[in-house]
């Protein structure tokens, strides 16, 4: 884990971390509008081959419609990325800490990053 990040490894197969990711989330209440296949990606561009990485655009409508009406520039930070990769052993779980995230606005309340963070910890609980 890095000082910007939330992690949780977990020693189960890739495919299913990846679906009860995608659970998780949606009943902690994010939607995920952006989805990014890294392996997929670097094959079809680059002609090289990588570990399996899905980074899952995370989104909470409420929380980021409000905090855009007070600094409409922040959604270039949206939306918060949660990464499932494949590692030696199982699978890892990292998201952005939007607490971290948010230093860099002046215009938005601290409170909905805690909202947000918070959200995403109970994502990682719920995985296990």
């Amino acid at each position: 884990m890095t000082p910007y990040s939330l992690a949780r490894s977990l020693p189960r197969p890739f495919d299913e971390v990846l679906a009860q990711t995608r659970t998780a989330l949606a009943a902690e209440g994010f939607g995920v509008p952006t989805e990014m296949d890294t392996q997929a990606i670097f094959k079809a561009k680059l002609g090289q081959d990588s570990e399996r990485r899905i980074i899952l655009g995370a989104c909470l409508p409420a929380v980021a419609f409000e905090a855009m009406q007070a600094e409409p520039e922040l959604a270039v930070l949206l939306p918060c990325n949660v990464v499932v990769r494949e590692v030696a052993g199982g699978t890892e779980v990292t998201a952005v800490k939007p607490t971290r995230l948010f230093t860099l606005t002046a215009k938005v309340d601290p409170a909905h990053a805690e909202v947000v963070e918070a959200r995403l910890e109970a994502v990682l609980e719920r995985l296990g």
